[in-house]
């Protein structure tokens, strides 16, 4: 042992500047996985922020998950997802509620849209009110209020049906509708009425308070409940009173209203604590297991990544001092020693690496939640926190990091190490069995890139992410192989390049091997950013197109609050309107054994009505017809037609948003399905089972005018007709947007980051050593005749030579992964927007520029060698 702590000691002072390549890269990696590490473990202490029910002791709502359970390898497996939809309890369970001993009180919630419109002067409680609509809020009964709790600033409870209470805090965009008096029209489910203002309270800008009565009338369910608000009596835990409720509910056989799939329970919830905020923002559960699903995968990417690098680096830095480790091991230095004294220079210098990086872990970590904020990643009232122990993290994280520099030393020394005393100097080439890991891993990730082929969404996703990391993981096995490849066909035209081309050409072909440690490294971002970004792009790119196409319609008309019944008829009626189409979006739930293993996959969908949809959108039907969809009826997308093998007549199960399932019968399929998503069903059915009320027209409707209509008049009728609505002349094109797109974005965008910031280390500090370790032969060409110039114009051609091969094996290993996926999931060619094409090439060659040329400079410079 004291014989490795002498080695290392030494070699550690006489290699600083081999080791500070080693130090940056490993630095790099305690910071990413510090600053990863803490937004996973954020993730997963999340909890939806409870406003409205903060007041009460408990909250009793619907079940807001959907179970799948399927055989899997000869077990039961049960998958869960969250439902973005409301979940509603019957109105009986206030009943039984109330009567639980320690309740004080039990107060019933409901939540609906509220379209705002302008106001009229103040006056009596029966004037008229005129406007149009301008902003949306939500409404809800006024006992509700006492919950969070909110109370009046001034002015009384309303007691009418047409008297509301309005929040003081500026109020929404009413103009001035904050005072006492003052006379409101709102839309509620597409009907103006108007209402006085008879009180003003606290809480948010966007809440309209009514009667009991008149909230159960215009929630469009009378006989259901959002959710029930809890206080306890004094002396009465939260505990011990969640457990009462809990077993008065399952004695009255109380559940959810709805009909649930078999499997999956609908129990009504009792929610304590933190979990009361589920009750209020639907999305923010899913979103933390999306969340938690991406920063899970985002870390093994790195991991396997910097382990990747991390050990190209650390091997580059011992191939420096392959001959002094050599002559070690010839003049007695046993393996163990040298393998110790390695791991303790390695030891050192990662110890210090992931400290530092720790300590930039929280400002890297606070940026990356900036980011998805700033995008919009993550749902309203989903609160990433952060206890102290958990700021703890990234200590973690660095001994992890200083665990890879183990690994990376064993890997890096372990042929010097072994080698025989006399075979210790000379430099072994590359053995049969590295050949053969590396062509399995090919194969491997071949095997990888037909599963994506077969597969679509998300698997098809995982599956071409996999084959391009096992592939790039091969290249990097070959890599001797693949540099000498390249380099024998890159011979030719260099030497065209006059003396320093043929230098350029003799020295490639010489030392491939050292240039393959580069060429790993670009390939890695080169295939691991191209799959990235362009998996995305392309399916953006599809959708786009579709969108496009889809589209035939020349008007869009919506309001706030919803369009008034009967709207889409009296649409039809206008003159100049040759067909009218309301579409709604929404979201369903696909269960199916994926695999052999149970899979519930959330899928956009919209809903239509069927009268003139053709002449407002072109779905590209294939097969059956689109007019005959109805209620009980759904249209399906080709490409998940043939996976689920079904056709016009068949059935297709669903889950619609809010967990209820509904066995639909196929009517048409229809070719563009990447903008319209998978399923379409008919309006009235998608309503049914939406937190809106069913009498709302949720959604747009899309409007095509006759060939010689003039549209200015059309968009006047049409304003004319339905009050209060607003008219586009120009729609934006339908797309159906996956929920977790925006956090795809950041994920993939803090990926290839991550990546990127590896690659710009690993090629910097492995040319540089390149670069550092030929300085003898640099003197020696110079003593020999070369000229500076040519000697410059060497370096060059071999940077451009390391750069074209690196970028040209890693586009061709994310070819095979992108193909694949892109033919399963769109029809379409790979697709990546030039400019992110053109950061990738300009990144890499400016990389391998600063570390093939500023490290020479010195022994350039001058008459004489130095």
């Amino acid at each position: 042992m004291k014989v490795a702590a002498l080695l290392a000691t030494r070699a550690t002072r006489a290699h600083r500047k081999a080791w500070t390549a080693v130090f940056a890269a490993l630095t790099l990696t305690s910071l990413l996985l510090g600053a990863f590490g803490l937004t996973l473990v954020s993730a997963w202490s999340a909890h939806p922020r409870v406003e409205r029910y903060a007041g009460a002791d408990l909250v009793v709502a619907g079940d807001q998950t959907t179970r799948f359970s399927a055989a899997s390898l000869g077990e039961r497996e049960t998958v869960s997802a969250g439902l973005t939809e409301r979940v509603r309890i019957p109105r009986t369970a206030l009943t039984v509620v109330r009567g639980v001993p320690g309740v004080r009180a039990a107060v019933a919630d409901v939540e609906f849209p509220v379209g705002l419109a302008g106001s009229a002067a103040t006056g009596s409680a029966t004037g008229s009110a005129t406007g149009s609509a301008t902003g949306s809020a939500t409404g809800r009964p006024w006992e509700a209020a006492r919950l969070a709790p909110y109370a009046l600033r001034t002015g009384r409870a309303p007691q009418r049906a047409d008297e509301v209470v309005v929040a003081g805090s500026g109020g929404p965009e009413r103009g001035g509708a904050d005072r006492v008096g003052q006379r409101l029209t709102l839309r509620v489910g597409g009907h103006d009425m108007a209402y006085t203002v008879v009180g003003v309270a606290d809480g948010p800008r966007t809440a309209v308070w009514f009667t009991g009565a008149e909230a159960r009338r215009l929630s469009g369910h009378p006989e259901a409940l959002d959710a029930i608000g809890v206080v306890a009596e004094s002396g009465t835990g939260a505990g011990e009173l969640a457990g009462r409720v809990r077993k008065a509910l399952d004695t009255a056989g109380v559940t959810d209203v709805g009909h649930r799939a078999d499997g999956d329970p609908a129990t009504v919830r009792v929610l304590t604590g933190d979990d009361r905020g589920e009750a209020e923002f639907l999305a923010a559960a899913p979103a933390r297991g999306e969340l938690l699903a991406a920063l899970g995968s985002v870390a093994g990417a790195v991991v396997l990544v910097s382990l990747l690098v991390v050990s190209s680096t650390i091997v580059q830095a011992l191939r420096q001092r392959s001959h002094e480790l050599g002559l070690l091991r010839a003049v007695g230095a046993t393996p163990g020693q040298l393998r110790a004294a390695v791991g303790r220079e390695v030891g050192r210098v990662a110890a210090w690496a992931a400290l530092v990086g720790a300590a930039g872990a929280a400002p890297a970590y606070l940026g990356l939640r900036a980011l998805l904020d700033a995008r919009g990643a993550l749902p309203t009232g989903l609160e990433l926190t952060l206890l102290l122990p958990l700021w703890l993290t990234p200590l973690v994280t660095a001994a992890v990091t200083v665990l890879v520099a183990q690994v990376a030393a064993l890997i890096g020394g372990a042929r010097t190490a072994t080698a025989r005393p006399a075979e210790a100097l000379r430099e072994r080439a590359p053995g049969r069995g590295r050949g053969i890991t590396g062509l399995v891993l090919l194969g491997v990730g071949a095997s990888a890139a037909g599963t994506a082929a077969l597969q679509r969404g998300a698997t098809a996703a995982a599956a071409a992410g996999a084959a391009a990391v096992t592939m790039v993981i091969a290249c990097a096995v070959l890599g001797p192989w693949i540099a000498e490849g390249a380099m024998r066909l890159l011979g030719a035209p260099l030497r065209l390049f006059g003396p320093g081309g043929r230098l350029a050409a003799a020295n490639c072909a010489a030392s491939a091997h050292r240039l393959s440690a580069a060429i790993t490294p670009i390939v890695l971002v080169t295939a691991f950013a191209g799959v990235q970004l362009s998996g995305g792009a392309t399916l953006t790119h599809a959708g786009d197109a579709q969108a496009r196409q889809v589209l035939r319609a020349d008007l869009a008309v919506h309001a706030d609050g919803g369009l008034p019944a009967g709207a889409v008829e009296r649409i039809r009626e206008v003159p100049g309107v040759r067909a009218a189409t309301e579409i709604v979006p929404g979201t369903v739930l696909l269960a199916r054994s994926q695999l052999g293993a149970p899979e519930l996959e959330r899928l956009p969908v919209f809903g239509v009505t069927p009268e003139g949809l053709t002449r407002t959108l072109d779905p590209g039907p294939r097969s059956g017809d689109l007019t005959r969809l109805r209620p009980g009826t759904v249209a399906v997308g080709a490409d998940r037609a043939d996976s689920l093998g079904v056709r016009p007549g068949s059935t297709v199960t669903l889950r619609f948003g809010d967990g209820q399932e509904a066995r639909l019968r196929v009517v048409a399929t229809y070719q563009r399905s990447i903008a319209l998503g998978d399923f379409l069903l008919s309006r009235d059915d998608l309503l049914r089972h939406t937190s809106l009320p069913t009498a709302s027209g949720a959604g747009r409707v899309l409007v095509a005018t006759a060939p010689d209509a003039d549209r200015k008049a059309v968009t006047n009728a049409l304003a004319r007709a339905v009050p209060g609505a607003r008219v586009e002349p120009d729609p934006a094109p339908v797309r159906g947007e996956a929920a977790e797109q925006a956090l795809a974005e950041v994920v993939s965008v803090a990926v290839v980051g991550a990546v990127g910031g590896f690659t710009v280390i690993a090629v910097l500090s492995t040319l540089a050593l390149i670069a550092t370790g030929r300085r003898p032969e640099l003197r020696l060409l110079r003593l020999a005749g070369a000229g500076r110039g040519q000697l410059r114009r060497m370096l060059r051609l071999e940077a451009a030579a390391t750069v074209v091969t690196g970028l040209v094996v890693g586009a061709a290993v994310a070819s095979v992964p992108l193909l694949a996926f892109s033919t399963a999931t769109t029809g379409t060619l790979p697709y990546l927007p030039p400019a992110q094409a053109a950061v990738i090439v300009s990144v890499v060659v400016a990389t391998a520029a600063a570390g093939s040329l500023p490290p020479v400079w010195g022994t350039l410079r001058g008459r004489y060698p130095r």
